[in-house]
């Protein structure tokens, strides 16, 4: 983690490490999201209570999983951008943005999937659902004044700003099932207790989220390798570390 953060500050060094990175990402991406997909749709037994249908928790809960992670990386940035005014965090930011929206809406599609057999409605507006979609207005916000703002400084500045005012929405969505009277269930996994489902559908949960991490890293790396390339075309080292 450290030598990612000290190579946001040098685009070689990010060049050099995200270069030695991205062949081993994919190397581990292709046996966690294999298990995890053959693991969620034959291995793990159907739910006693919800039959087949809550294997959509495979996909809906790595998402959901994502679209929280992403913006807690693009906060980080920000924190980054404004403090320690680095030079790849705007960069993190410019292209988490469109991944964490992603995520958010595949999170609230499987989500409205999963609801209508569970719930008899495609949507309700629960604490839960209504904070990912103001999640999700959050992360096009990011991206529209992305594409609005021309001068690269002051947007990245105020880009960053709004992503950690924004932040707020993260422990509302988190904690919300808590903290209000919700249809939507408890968290699945906890970092303190033991998890609430066997471990046949366990595993491959855990495999999926792994894997749903590691695609959001090396898309974000090579996005972020790419957009150099373009911007910094002139830079003699680029020839050596470029895919």
């Amino acid at each position: 983690m450290w030598s990612f953060l000290t190579s946001l500050t040098s685009p070689k060094r990010f060049f050099y490490l995200s270069d030695k990175a991205i062949p081993w990402l994919i190397i581990f991406f292709i046996p966690t999201f294999a298990y995890g997909l053959l693991g969620g749709l034959f291995l793990a037994p159907a739910d006693y209570i919800q039959g087949e249908g809550f294997r959509i928790i495979y996909v809906h809960a790595p998402c959901a999983f994502l679209s929280l992670f992403i913006y807690g990386i693009m906060s980080a940035a920000a924190f980054f951008t404004i403090v320690l005014r680095l030079k790849m965090a705007p960069l993190v930011i410019r292209h988490s943005a469109p991944l964490g929206a992603s995520f958010t809406l595949l999170a609230l599609i499987t989500g409205s999937l999963w609801g209508k057999p569970m719930w008899g409605a495609w949507w309700i507006w629960d604490a839960r659902l209504t904070s990912e979609l103001i999640l999700l207005f959050l992360y096009s916000g990011i991206i529209l004044l992305q594409s609005a703002m021309a001068q690269k400084k002051s947007a990245d500045r105020t880009l960053a700003i709004l992503i950690l005012i924004g932040f707020i929405d993260i422990p509302i969505i988190h904690y919300s099932v808590y903290w209000w009277n919700t249809l939507h269930q408890g968290a699945t996994l906890t970092l303190f207790t033991r998890p609430s489902i066997a471990s046949s559908m366990l595993y491959p949960l855990l495999s999926m989220i792994v894997a749903f991490l590691i695609y959001y890293s090396i898309v974000l790396l090579i996005r972020m390798r790419y957009d150099m390339i373009s911007l910094d075309a002139n830079y003699h080292w680029l020839e050596r570390n470029s895919l």
